[in-house]
C-alpha cells in the first residue's frame, strides 16, 4: 500500500491544561503524560518505552510503603491505562541495584516479588533503572530524532555538541540488570545541577522531573534539539528522486509471499509500500550499504530481524540468516532454537518497501517500525554516515527471552497469516463471513456496490471497498489493493448476487434477466478468472466458496432468472473444481435457502413469496424440515468449515444450508 504519515514534523507539546485538570490521581496524570508521548510515533512506536511515577502507599498493615508505578509488559504508551502500570516496592528494586550479578531469570522473578499487586502486568525489564533515578517522574522513548544522532558515525561527538552535560551520556549495553548498574554508577559521579535525563547509544533517552508536565515537557525540547540540529546539517536539501512509482504486478508479491511462507512454514502476510519515499529509498546506488548496518534500535530486531532482504532471493536470506544464528548461538549459555530465517522486511527496487508478518497487525507494525528506520538511516547518513550496533549485539537482544515474551505466545487462530476476499460484504450472508473470518485470524478484503463496505470492520485485518463486480476494470483495481495491503488471496467466497423481483416465463423482463446473469454468473467468471494466478500461489492452497442457492435443485415459480442464474453458477464452480484441483485449489458450493437477514431479502420480496405459497411471513422463515429459520451466519459456518482442514479432501461438492427443503430431499 501506499504509506503516508500523519506525524508532524516536529515533536510538540500537547499538553492541555483542561486534560491534565481531568486526572485525579497522580497515577491517571502518569497515564495522560504516557500517552501524550505514545501518540507521537516519532517518539515511540507499537509499544516501545517505558514511564514511571513513584509514590507513598499504605500497606495492608497500615505502614507507608514507596511505591514505583511503572509501565507493564504488553502495554502500550498510545492507549496505557491506570492498569498498565505495575507496581514494584522500591525497597525491593534499589536492594536489587545494589547487587553485583543479577540473572535475567532472577531478575524478572524478583520484580514479580516485589510488586504488591498479583494482578498487575510484569513490570518493565527497565525497573530498576526507573528507581534509581531520584525524581518522581520518569519518561523513556526512542525518538528517531535522538537515534539518527547515537547512529551517526561520529555520535558521541554529536551528542556532547547538541546535548551538553544536560543529558548523561551512557555507552550501549544491553537492557536489563547491567544497563541499569551502570546508569546508576555513571549517575552518581556525572549528574550535576543541569542533568535532567540521560541518552543511551543506539537505544534512546531519558528525562526526568517532580512533575509529570515538566518531565513531558523536557522530553520534548531534548527531542526538538536534536530535530532542529538535523534539520539544519542533514536535511538543508531536499529528499528526491526521479523514480516515484513502482514496477510490479499482483503475481510478484504474491510469489515472494508464497516464498516466504515457504520458509517460515506458515502463511505470512506481506504488505507493500510503494510509496515515493520508499520507491526512492529502495533504488538509491548506496541501498546495498545503509540498508544493511542494522537496526536503528535492538528492540526493532524482533519485528524486523537484524536486516531486510535485497531483492527477493529469499532462499539465499534465509541461508545468510542461518549462518547468522550458528556464528552467535554460542555466545548463549543456554542452548538456542533458530527462529523462522524468512526476511521480515523486503527492499526492492520494483516493489520499494514490503514487511511480512504473522499477522496484518504485525506486519503493519513492522512497516511503520522500517518507515521510521528509513528517516533515521537517511539522516544519518548525512550526518556522516549511518552505523547500527554489530551484529552481536544485535543477536543478544533477538534472542533474548525477555524480549521474546513482547511477541506473545499461544495457538495462532486457524485462519492466521491467510487472506480472504468476500464478495457482497456489506450484508448478510457475506457481512456473516467476513466477521467469522476475521474472528477466526484471517485478512479479510470485503467488496460490496454499498460505499459503507469499509464500516463492516476496523483494524489492519479488515479493507473494505466499494467495488461493482460487473465492471472487470473495479475487480482488477480491488484485488491490486488487496494484494498490496496483504500480499495475495487464498479465500475466495463469492457471496454477491440479486435476486430479481418474482416474474413469471410468459411475463419475464429481459433486462431483469440480464441482470441476474451478469451479477450471479459473468462477474463470478470475471473474479474467478482473475483470482487463479494468486489462488494457485495460497500457502495453504486456495479455496473457493460460492454461495449458491436451493433453487439450483428445487426452483420455484416466479423465479426463472434467479434459478437459472445460481444453477449457471454453480455449474462454473463444478467445471472450476475439475480444472483446478491439479492447482490444490478446491471449490465447493453452499447451497442455502430462506435466510432472510440478507439484502437479497426486502420485506416487500418476503411477502410476496408467503403469498405465493399462502404462507403467513413467519411460516414462511420458518418452512422448512427441521422448522428452524437458517441465518447468515449458519451459512458463514459452513463457510468457515469449507475453507478450514474439516474439507481439506473434498471439492466440488455441493452442501445445502437450508434447514432441510423436503423438495431438495
Amino acid at each position: 500500500m501506499t504509506a503516508s504519515s500523519t506525524a508532524p514534523t516536529n515533536v510538540a507539546s500537547r499538553w492541555d491544561d483542561e486534560q491534565a485538570a481531568a486526572c485525579k490521581t497522580e497515577l491517571e496524570l502518569r497515564a495522560y503524560t504516557s500517552r501524550l508521548l505514545g501518540q507521537d510515533s516519532r517518539l515511540v512506536l507499537h509499544g516501545g518505552g517505558n514511564t514511571s511515577v513513584k509514590r507513598a502507599e499504605t500497606n495492608i498493615f497500615g505502614e507507608a510503603e514507596e511505591i514505583l508505578w511503572v509501565k507493564g509488559s504488553g502495554w502500550d504508551l498510545a492507549t496505557i491505562e491506570p492498569a498498565g502500570f505495575a507496581p514494584v516496592r522500591m525497597q525491593q528494586l534499589l536492594s536489587l541495584a545494589e547487587l553485583t550479578e543479577l540473572s535475567d531469570v532472577e531478575m524478572a522473578r524478583e520484580f514479580r516479588v516485589g510488586t504488591i499487586d498479583p494482578a498487575a502486568p510484569a513490570p518493565s525489564v527497565e525497573a530498576i533503572l526507573h528507581a534509581i533515578v531520584p525524581f518522581k517522574y520518569v519518561d523513556h522513548t526512542h525518538a528517531d530524532a535522538v537515534l539518527a544522532l547515537t547512529n551517526s558515525l561520529n555520535g558521541a561527538e554529536l551528542i556532547e555538541q547538541v546535548y551538553g552535560d544536560r543529558l548523561l551520556h551512557i555507552p550501549y549495553v544491553m537492557p536489563g540488570f547491567k544497563l541499569a548498574a551502570l546508569c546508576a554508577d555513571l549517575y552518581q559521579r556525572q549528574q550535576g545541577a543541569t542533568t535532567i535525563g540521560m541518552l543511551l547509544m543506539h537505544h534512546g533517552i531519558f528525562t526526568w522531573a517532580q512533575t509529570a508536565r515538566e518531565s513531558y515537557e523536557r522530553m520534548i525540547d531534548m527531542v526538538s534539539l536534536a530535530e532542529a540540529y538535523i534539520h539544519t546539517h542533514a536535511r538543508a536539501g531536499s529528499r528526491s528522486s526521479d523514480l516515484t512509482s513502482s514496477s510490479f504486478s499482483s503475481h510478484d508479491v504474491a510469489r515472494l509471499r508464497c516464498e516466504i511462507s515457504e520458509v517460515t512454514g506458515v502463511p505470512m502476510i506481506l504488505q507493500v509500500d510503494d510509496g515515493p519515499t520508499a520507491t526512492a529509498f529502495a533504488n538509491r546506488a548506496d541501498v546495498s550499504v545503509i540498508s544493511q548496518q542494522g537496526p536503528a534500535t535492538p528492540d526493532h530486531v524482533i519485528r524486523t530481524k537484524r536486516l531486510p532482504m535485497l531483492g527477493r532471493d529469499v532462499t539465499t536470506y534465509a541461508r545468510i540468516y542461518e549462518q547468522y544464528f550458528a556464528e552467535y548461538a554460542t555466545r548463549s549459555a543456554a542452548p538456542l532454537k533458530m527462529l523462522d530465517p524468512a526476511p521480515r522486511i523486503i527492499v526492492d527496487s520494483q516493489i520499494g518497501v514490503a514487511s511480512a508478518g504473522r499477522s496484518a497487525a504485525d506486519a503493519t507494525v513492522a512497516a511503520d517500525i522500517y518507515r521510521h528506520t528509513i528517516d533515521i538511516i537517511l539522516d544519518a547518513s548525512e550526518l556522516g554516515g549511518y552505523r547500527a550496533l554489530p551484529a552481536a549485539d544485535i543477536f543478544d537482544v533477538e534472542y533474548w527471552d525477555l524480549e521474546q515474551a513482547k511477541l506473545g505466545k499461544g495457538t495462532p487462530a486457524p485462519f492466521a497469516g491467510e487472506v480472504a476476499l468476500v464478495t457482497g460484504a456489506a450484508s448478510g450472508i457475506g457481512r456473516a463471513c467476513s466477521e467469522l473470518l476475521l474472528q477466526q485470524g484471517a485478512a479479510v478484503v470485503g467488496l460490496d456496490i454499498d460505499p459503507g463496505v469499509g464500516d463492516v470492520a476496523s483494524g489492519p485485518e479488515w479493507l473494505g471497498l466499494p467495488c461493482d463486480v460487473t465492471y472487470p476494470e473495479q475487480v482488477a483495481i480491488a484485488i491490486e489493493a488487496a494484494v498490496k495491503r496483504f500480499g495475495g488471496i487464498d479465500i475466495a467466497v463469492l457471496n454477491a448476487g440479486v435476486f430479481p423481483p418474482s416474474q413469471r416465463l410468459d411475463a419475464l423482463d429481459l433486462g431483469a434477466w440480464r441482470s441476474a446473469m451478469g451479477v450471479n454468473v459473468e462477474a463470478a467468471v470475471v473474479l474467478l478468472h482473475e483470482l487463479h494466478p494468486l489462488l494457485r500461489l495460497a500457502p495453504r492452497g486456495g479455496r473457493v466458496v460460492v454461495i449458491g442457492s436451493k433453487n439450483v435443485a428445487a426452483p420455484g415459480p416466479g423465479a426463472a432468472a434467479y434459478s437459472a442464474s445460481k444453477a449457471a453458477l454453480t455449474q462454473v464452480a463444478r467445471v472450476a473444481a475439475l480444472e483446478w484441483g491439479e492447482d490444490g485449489i478446491r471449490v465447493n458450493v453452499i447451497h442455502p435457502n430462506a435466510v432472510f437477514d440478507t439484502a437479497l431479502w426486502s420485506e416487500e420480496i418476503v411477502e410476496a413469496r408467503a403469498r405465493h405459497y399462502g404462507l403467513s411471513v413467519a411460516e414462511y422463515q420458518a418452512n422448512n424440515v427441521l422448522r428452524v429459520e437458517v441465518k447468515s451466519e449458519d451459512v458463514a459456518q459452513m463457510c468457515m468449515a469449507m475453507c478450514g482442514p474439516a474439507f481439506a479432501s473434498t471439492t466440488g461438492a455441493q452442501v445445502p444450508v437450508d434447514g432441510g427443503n423436503e423438495r431438495v430431499i
